[in-house]
């Protein structure tokens, strides 16, 4: 039977299989995360017709000669090129910026995906759309373990932190230079005790003929001098001392950055390290990857961070459906890390990755794989016709 016969079969299969994958392409266009795929060909054996032979003194070599017997898909090939981004404004959408994939766990088995598009359940569990859980580090009092394994990232919807004691405070602005001696400023700080009660703590300012002494109304606590409205020394119990280390009813002043300008009264306590008992009420994710709780004492803590993967060889990747994927021999092992760590993309919180597929080139692969295909089936009504007229020779 005539050899090009059976390449034009070859051409056919391979081209049809380019069909497959370009229609896939097409399809998944819309696909969150989905990185499209290319066909390589390759020609397959080929028989000699006769070897080439080496030059001699009294005869040139000659060349090989050789038919080929068609055409395979030598490989189909995965593009990761950087799809372009979607705001969706949702929270847990997130988009890997640079290199990278999302760790989560499919019952017992560990996948990879570029789709961010995460929600959490009603049991606080981040999970994909198909219910995967999306695996990261859970922090514990506030801190990531540093080399902890990951696991399901879980929201504690009935989460609390508890009470803080007042231990420090910082105060700022300006204390008036023009009022008389003996004039009194007053100024109440809230506190809170280790089991998150409240309390005001008064922190008065009475001025004296060298500058301001501090109290809390009753005990005095030391006193501040200026001069030309800058602070120049300090009196802590008694003897020179720290304008950052006043103890009044208990708790550190800082008081290193308040001024003695005259005609301007903006003495106040700016912070306080101290919070009452809180419960969870909301949360963020940072471009790290870390899940940080909003209290309902104005406290946040770091809850968990979502982990990303990366790969020597990305291309070795098989996928697993659902636009996910899994590790195969040829990409290597996964190596952990996280968003903004050397060698891993950043996360972008309210958007989405989108497909990369390219519908101009995948178009245009349409018309090729199409005249490729009707080549190739020429090559066969060719050969058929030849076959006709050799069983025509005997009439």
């Amino acid at each position: 039977m005539l050899r090009s016969l059976y390449s034009g079969i070859s051409g056919l299969r391979s081209h049809q299989t380019m069909l497959d994958v370009t229609g896939n392409n097409i399809a998944n266009v819309n696909t969150v995360g989905f990185k499209s795929s290319a066909v390589q060909f390759q020609d397959t054996l080929s028989q000699v017709v006769k070897n080439g032979t080496g030059a001699q003194v009294e005869a040139g070599g000659t060349n090989p000669a050789q038919v080929g017997l068609g055409v395979q898909v030598a490989a189909i090939s995965t593009n990761f090129a950087q799809g372009s981004s979607q705001a969706t404004g949702k929270g847990t959408d997130l988009m890997i910026s640079g290199d990278g994939f999302f760790l989560v766990q499919s019952g017992a088995e560990t996948l990879y995906t570029r789709n961010g598009a995460f929600d959490f359940d009603k049991l606080g569990r981040l999970v994909t759309a198909d219910g995967s859980f999306v695996q990261g580090r859970t922090a514990v009092n506030g801190q990531i373990p540093v080399g902890a394994a990951v696991g399901n990232i879980t929201l504690p919807l009935q989460a609390t932190i508890p009470a803080k004691v007042t231990t420090t405070a910082d105060v700022g602005g300006n204390l008036p230079n023009e009022v008389a001696n003996g004039t009194v400023l007053s100024r109440e700080v809230s506190v809170f005790d280790a089991a998150g009660g409240e309390t005001k703590l008064n922190l008065t300012f009475t001025k004296t003929a060298t500058g301001w002494d501090v109290g809390d109304g009753v005990t005095p606590s030391g006193s501040l001098e200026f001069a030309n409205g800058v602070l120049t020394g300090a009196t802590v119990g008694g003897v020179a001392g720290n304008p950052a280390a006043f103890v009044v009813g208990g708790v550190t002043m800082d008081l290193s950055k308040v001024t003695g300008f005259a005609n301007l009264t903006t003495i106040a306590v700016n912070s306080q390290n101290g919070a009452k008992a809180g419960t969870l009420t909301g949360y963020t994710i940072s471009g790290d990857g870390t899940v940080l709780g909003s209290f309902s004492n104005g406290e946040t803590r770091t809850i968990a961070q979502i982990a990303l993967v990366t790969f020597a060889n990305p291309g070795g990747l098989e996928k697993a459906g659902g636009s996910t994927y899994r590790g195969s021999a040829n990409s290597g092992n996964a190596v952990l890390g996280a968003a903004g760590a050397p060698g891993f993309g950043q996360l972008a919180g309210g958007y989405l990755e989108m497909s990369n597929v390219d519908l101009s080139q995948e178009f245009t692969n349409l018309i090729v794989a199409q005249r490729g295909f009707q080549a190739n089936a020429r090559i066969i009504t060719t050969s058929d016709e030849v076959l006709q007229e050799l069983t025509n020779l005997k009439r």
